[in-house]
């Protein structure tokens, strides 16, 4: 006599294959396969399990592979490195793993545009402040004290008015005196040529002597009581070392190898802190090794015909990997990609624009208070 629960499963192997997987879907697994065993009475019927099982693959491999989305890390501290004297070819002939995983992994152009006269002291305040020589009016290449600070704000002031941001700057030349005016949410440290032992270790020293400080709780000198959501650091090493012994010499890829290891070093003192899942890094060059860095360090106000060609990459925390920007790219445009990195606006009229595209998440548009939509901190009709 055949039992009544075998009909049963005979009359379920016969339901429809989309039947099956639909009430797979629907059930829990530990309790269809209790209910068919509870009801077995011939070891024949395991082949239902068997069945059922091979069913309920397809919908939970499917569930599994509808996992939510990740949602974007919101970068919380930004560094910036500057460097002088290195470009493309500094890669393919240098000793810069640290840089190159940098390039591998994050947003790059090696077509950026520095600015004209290609100096270091007029580069470094059009990226400061986001506007050409001729409107920050800093044409001369020395520390000038009659001549007083840039007039413009600077991206410390957007940070500070804008999110009540702190920076922290470290400068390897005595010329980037004049961009140092002190504010209560900017903290300046100065390593330049005239002191001899000043190199890129001796930099990557006063920072991590600074990190201990900003988070001993008693604060670091007059300024900043914490650490510093915006890092600055100038690393003029290879700019020097080409122009006085040559592009090809030992003492330029000498220079290339220590300037590595400093950006090596400092990404380490984020990471020992925790803080290297929640950054974002900047890298660009004053000027190139296909020789305009050779006027770095020189007085003259001539400018070349053309804009030199600088690289400019972003790495890290909401950055897009693998990625060749397209769009144009100048020094001058650091500062916004800045702001829009740490989720800030700036309602300015500098000629900075976020470079937008090296993000992995859009910027929501924001509502001033007008009613006008504004996005990269400008209002659009």
């Amino acid at each position: 006599m055949v039992d009544r629960s075998e009909i049963d499963m005979l009359r379920y192997l016969r339901l429809s294959t989309a039947r099956v997987r639909g009430l797979c879907a629907r059930a829990d697994r530990d309790h269809i396969i209790g209910a068919i065993v509870k009801g077995l009475s011939d070891l024949r019927l395991w082949a239902v399990v068997g069945l059922v099982l091979a069913n309920m693959t397809v919908p939970l491999a499917a569930s599994a592979s509808k996992a939510a989305p990740a949602i974007p890390v919101q970068p919380e501290h930004v560094i910036l490195v500057v460097l002088e004297g290195v470009g493309q070819d500094a890669l393919k002939g240098g000793p810069m793993p640290v840089l190159s995983r940098l390039v591998k992994e994050g947003a790059v152009t090696w077509s950026a545009t520095g600015v004209n006269p290609p100096l270091r002291l007029p580069t470094m305040a059009s990226l400061f402040t986001g506007l050409p020589v001729e409107k920050h009016g800093i044409t001369w290449n020395t520390f000038d004290f009659i001549r007083g600070y840039p007039r413009p704000p600077t991206v410390f002031d957007y940070l500070d008015l804008s999110g009540g941001r702190d920076s922290a700057i470290f400068f390897m030349d005595e010329s980037l005196y004049q961009l140092a005016k002190p504010e209560p949410y900017t903290d300046y440290q100065m390593c330049g040529p005239l002191k001899p032992e000043c190199s890129a270790g001796t930099v990557v020293g006063y920072i991590r002597e600074y990190f201990r400080k900003a988070t001993s709780g008693h604060g670091y000198g007059h300024a900043i009581l914490s650490l510093p959501h915006f890092l600055v650091v100038h690393l003029p090493e290879p700019g020097r070392a080409g122009a006085a012994q040559g592009w090809n010499s030992p003492a330029y890829r000498e220079s290339l190898r220590n300037v590595d290891q400093a950006i090596g070093s400092i990404l380490g003192i984020y990471r020992e802190l925790g803080l290297l899942g929640r950054t974002t890094v900047f890298v660009t060059s004053l000027n190139n090794n296909a020789g305009n860095a050779k006027l770095g360090d020189h007085g003259s106000e001539a400018a070349s015909a053309s804009l030199p060609r600088i690289p400019w990459i972003a790495w890290g925390a909401g950055i897009k990997p693998g990625y060749a920007i397209k769009q144009p790219v100048s020094i001058m445009d650091t500062g916004a990609t800045v702001m829009r990195t740490l989720g800030l606006e700036t309602h300015t009229e500098w000629e900075s624009r976020a470079v937008e595209e090296i993000f992995t998440a859009p910027r929501p548009a924001s509502v001033d208070h007008e009613g006008a939509v504004r996005v990269d901190g400008k209002a659009r009709p």
